[in-house]
C-alpha cells in the first residue's frame, strides 16, 4: 500500500495502473470525473476479475458548488426468462479459510451498464473527450500489465471461470485450456480489448446497446443458453439518484440509495455502532469488540428482515426506504473501488463489479460478461425467479463524509463485507481518530448470519483480543492474515489518499 498526504489532487484504487491512469488525466487538465472514467477503463484491463465493460457500478459525484449525486449504471435483469437449454452451473471459489459457491455460464449474465455509465459520467460532468480518456487503458492493454499478487490470488480463487472457455483462458494469457495460471509478475496483454475500447470511444455506447455489438451479444446468448436479447441492451438506461443522507456524531454522511442495498446497511451499522461505543474506549478493547459485533448483528438482522418487509422493526424513515426494496435483487461479489479528488475540490468515486464473470467473452471484444444472475444470496427462493426488467440492487456503497470541513470519499469491494468494511473504517476515523491509512489497514471483523469472521492474529490487535474470542466468539473463523475477503477500502480526502493492501491498493497525491 502507498499512502501520501497533501492538499492537491488525490487518487486511490485497487491497482497501480488504475491509479496511474487517473493521475495521467489529472496532470493533463482533466477534472475528477475525467480521471475516474479513465481509471475505470484501465481497471477493466488491469483488474479484469473485478471490473469489466460487461458489468456495472455506482458512482458518487460531488463537483465544486454542487450537491452530491449518485449515478446508477448497475446491471439489469432481462425482459424475458429463458427456461430451456440454459448454460448455468456452479463453481467453487476457495479463499483459503472459506469456500463460496458461484453460478456461471451465459444464463447467469444480466444486462450490463458499465459502458453506458462511463459515457454518461463523461457527458454530464467530464471536460475531456472520451477518446483522450481511454488512452491509458488502450496503452496498458496493448503493452501489457504485470499480474499483481491480488489479481493472481483472484485468478486462483476463480480458476474454474478462467478455464470455462478457450476464449476466457486466452484473455488471461493462457496458451491452452489446461495450461498453468500466470504467476505474479507475468505480463498479460489484451489486444482485442485495446482495439475495442479504442473503437467504442469513437462510436459511443450505442455501438454496444444498439449496433453490431448488441446483435453479436444477443446471438451469442441465444446460441449458448443465455437470456439476453436486443431489447435488453437497447432498453438500458443510466439512472441519476439523490444519495441517502444521515448524521453520524458531528459528521454528515451520504451514500448509495435504494434500489441499492449497501448505503442502507452502512447507515444502520454506523448508527448502531455509534450508539453502542462508550466514550473513552480504545481500539480492540472488549467494549469496542462487543459494540462492533452487536452493531453487525443489527445490520445482519435488518438485512434478513428485508425479505419480510411487513415485519421490519426500524425507524419510520428507514422503514419507508426499506419498503422501496421489496421485490428488488441484491448482489455484488467481485468488486473494486476507485476514488479521485481533483485540485479544485471535486470528488468522484466509483464501485464497479462484474460479479465473478460468467465465463463467456463477448465476441470480438476481449472482455467477459457478468454473472449477476448467478449469485446465491439474491436468489434465496431459488434461481431463475428474478423479476423481469428490474435494476439489480447491489451491496455497493460509495460514501462521502463531511466532518469539520474535511471531506472523505470512500468505498469498498467485497459483497456482503462491504457494509462492515466501510462502517469499521468510518468508526476508526471518527471514534478512534486514526489517520486514513491506519483506519483502512486496521484488522476487521465480519458477521454473516450468526458466524463471526475475524482477521486474527494481527499485530494491531491488543493482546486481550484472544481472550475475548475465547469467551465471546469461540466458533469464530480466524483468518491468520489480512485477506481480500474482508473487502478493499480505498479512500481520498481533502488532504490525503489511502488504499487497502488487502486488494493491492495504490494511492497517490499530486501536489
Amino acid at each position: 500500500m502507498l499512502s501520501m498526504n497533501g492538499t492537491g489532487a488525490q487518487v486511490a484504487s485497487g491497482h497501480p495502473e488504475t491509479t496511474n491512469a487517473a493521475c495521467e488525466v489529472l496532470a493533463a487538465g482533466g477534472n475528477a470525473v475525467d480521471a475516474l472514467v479513465a481509471a475505470a477503463w484501465t481497471a477493466c484491463v488491469a483488474e479484469p476479475i473485478f471490473c469489466s465493460p460487461g458489468g456495472g457500478g455506482h458512482a458518487m459525484i460531488r463537483m465544486p458548488g454542487r450537491a452530491p449525486v449518485i449515478a446508477d449504471f448497475f446491471a439489469q435483469t432481462p425482459r424475458r426468462r429463458r427456461m430451456d437449454d440454459l448454460e448455468f452451473y456452479p463453481i467453487h471459489g476457495n479463499f483459503g479459510t472459506d469456500v463460496q459457491e458461484f453460478h456461471v455460464g451465459m444464463g447467469a449474465a444480466a444486462t450490463p451498464g458499465m459502458v453506458a455509465g462511463l459515457f454518461e459520467l463523461q457527458r454530464r460532468h467530464g471536460s475531456l473527450p472520451m477518446t483522450a480518456l481511454v488512452e491509458p487503458a488502450v496503452t496498458v492493454a496493448r503493452e501489457g500489465c504485470a499480474l499483481t499478487e491480488t489479481q493472481a490470488f483472484a485468478l486462483q480463487i476463480l480458476e474454474p471461470i478462467v478455464r470455462a472457455t478457450p476464449e476466457a483462458s486466452a484473455m488471461f494469457g493462457l496458451d491452452a485450456h489446461d495450461g498453468p495460471l500466470p504467476r505474479v509478475g507475468t505480463v498479460v496483454t489484451n489486444r482485442p480489448l485495446a482495439d475495442w475500447i479504442e473503437r467504442i470511444a469513437v462510436d459511443g455506447p450505442d455501438a454496444l446497446h444498439h449496433g453490431e455489438q448488441a446483435i453479436a451479444i444477443a446471438e451469442d446468448a441465444q446460441a449458448h443458453g443465455g437470456h439476453l436479447t436486443l431489447a435488453d441492451l437497447a432498453g438500458y438506461r443510466v439512472h441519476w439518484r439523490r444519495p441517502m443522507r444521515w448524521t453520524l456524531g458531528d459528521a454528515t454522511v451520504w451514500s448509495n440509495p435504494p434500489p441499492a442495498f449497501g448505503g442502507l446497511m452502512v447507515a444502520l451499522m454506523t448508527q448502531a455502532l455509534e450508539h453502542r461505543l462508550p466514550a473513552g474506549v480504545r481500539f480492540g478493547d472488549d467494549a469496542h469488540l462487543d459494540a462492533l459485533t452487536e452493531a453487525m448483528g443489527v445490520s445482519e438482522r435488518e438485512r434478513q428482515r428485508l425479505e419480510q418487509p411487513d415485519t421490519l422493526g426500524c425507524s419510520r424513515r428507514l422503514m419507508q426506504t426499506f419498503r422501496q426494496l421489496e421485490g428488488e435483487l441484491r448482489v455484488s461479489r467481485g468488486t473494486t473501488h476507485i476514488g479521485v479528488r481533483d485540485a479544485a475540490g471535486g470528488f468522484a468515486g466509483m464501485t464497479a463489479s462484474n460479479g465473478e464473470g460468467c465465463g463467456r467473452i463477448v465476441p470480438g471484444t476481449g472482455f467477459m460478461l457478468n454473472n449477476m444472475l448467478g449469485e446465491e444470496d439474491l436468489n434465496r427462493p431459488g434461481f431463475h425467479n428474478w423479476p423481469l426488467n428490474r435494476r439489480l440492487a447491489s451491496m455497493m456503497a460509495p460514501t462521502l463524509v463531511l466532518r469539520n470541513g474535511r471531506r472523505v470519499l470512500l468505498g469498498s469491494g467485497g459483497s456482503n463485507r462491504i457494509r462492515t468494511a466501510i462502517a469499521q473504517v468510518l468508526a476508526n476515523l471518527m471514534h478512534f481518530d486514526l489517520d486514513l491509512a491506519e483506519a483502512i489497514c486496521a484488522p476487521r471483523l465480519h458477521l454473516e448470519g450468526d458466524r463471526l469472521a475475524i482477521e486474527h492474529p494481527h499485530p494491531d490487535w491488543p493482546a486481550q483480543v484472544a481472550d475475548w474470542l475465547a469467551r465471546s466468539a469461540p466458533e469464530a473463523r480466524c483468518w491468520p492474515a489480512p485477506n481480500l475477503y474482508f473487502g478493499g477500502v480505498h479512500a481520498v480526502a481533502d488532504d490525503a489518499a489511502a488504499a487497502d493492501p488487502r486488494r493491492g491498493g495504490t494511492a497517490r497525491s499530486l501536489n
